[in-house]
Formats: structure tokens, sequence, C-alpha cells
């Protein structure tokens, strides 16, 4: 990169920061994050075993695998791997050859996995967010989605959007219903359409 391109990334830099509205939204997710993070060491887990589970709770029959939770979490294999198997040494979490890729696992959380998720800390924001008029609450869910989407789009990451979604999604569809995946070329359940995809492609 040329000495003039890294300047104007610089002042470009230099502008957002001193942006002060913006400094301060960044400054009150960063703290929101802190908060969140402290508040999900509880019942003997760790944050990123909470996430594990909220993820794994709410993933499609496609996506409930140690490479795709990578991919949602953004963290190592390893780290990955030592989660699930802390996880699944307190029975909270199952791993089952994958039908369709007998060379990988599926996993999914137990009955004493979701028990656990009913004392997920995360409850304890969704009080507070449950104490906003609706339509505060559309639109910081609209914000804080177009957020994240820049962000991940700037890693290269996927979105893992909500099934119904997608672009590849399609209800009484004549080789599957109620609802079927054009990509998978697979049948959708109901409760399949309100679960997160790592395939999804935003309609």
């Amino acid at each position: 990169m040329s000495v003039i391109a890294n300047a104007c990334n610089c002042n470009r830099y230099y502008d957002v920061m001193n942006d002060s509205r913006a400094t301060h939204i960044a400054a009150l997710v960063e703290r929101i994050g802190r908060l969140l993070n402290t508040e999900a060491h509880t019942e003997g887990l760790l944050p990123v075993q909470w996430e594990t589970l909220r993820y794994l709770n709410k993933a499609n029959k496609f996506s409930r695998t140690a490479a795709t939770l990578t991919a949602y979490l953004g963290i190592t294999k390893g780290t990955v791997s030592q989660t699930l198997k802390t996880l699944e040494a307190r029975r909270l979490v199952k791993k089952h050859v994958d039908r369709r890729d007998r060379r990988s696992n599926q996993l999914s959380t137990t009955a004493k996995g979701k028990k656990m998720l009913e004392s997920d800390p995360l409850a304890i924001t969704v009080s507070a967010l449950d104490q906003l008029d609706k339509t505060s609450q559309k639109a910081l869910s609209t914000s804080l989605e177009s957020l994240l989407s820049m962000r991940l789009a700037a890693q290269d990451r996927r979105p893992f959007g909500q099934c119904r979604n997608c672009r590849f999604f399609t209800p009484d569809h004549a080789e599957g219903s109620p609802n079927y995946c054009l990509l998978l070329r697979e049948t959708l359940s109901a409760s399949d359409a309100g679960q997160i995809c790592f395939e999804q492609i935003a309609k």
C-alpha cells in the first residue's frame, strides 16, 4: 500500500474517531459487551460455552457442526474443540454422525443443555430490552443488524441469517413441503424456517 493510501486511511480513522456520535455509540456497544461477558460467568460455564449452547439450540440441521460453530463464533478451531469437549463431558451437548456427510458429526443440545438454557444469563438483558417500547426495539434491532452486517462483511464472514429470509427458501415446493431449500435440495419443517443457517443468503 502506498504512503498516500496509508495517509488517507489514517485520516479516515481519525475522522471517525472524532465523530462524537459514532464514537459514543461504539463505546456503548463495547461497554454493553463487557457487561454481557461478565454476567456470562455463571452456572459453572464460560461466556463461549453459553454462546455455543445458544447457537446449537437455534441453528438448523445443516449448521450444527464444529466447522459452522467455528465460523459463527469467529474463534479458533482449538478453542471450539475444547469448548465442545467440556460441554460434552457435562452432558450438555451430544454429537452423532451426520447423515448427509458421514465423515463429520452433527451437534445438538441435550435435554440437560436445554434445561441449562433456562438459566441463560442473557435473560437479564432480554428483560431490560422488554422495557423498551416496540418502536424503540425495532429501531435498535435494525441498527444493530446493519452494524453487525457491516462488521461481518469487513472480515468476510457469513451472516448466519434466518432460513425463511434466504433466497433459497421456498414454501410449498413440488419437491418438499411445507418448505424447501433450493440450494441443499432438502425439505424444511416449520421449525427449520425460523432457525439460523450457515448457508443463508439474504433475499
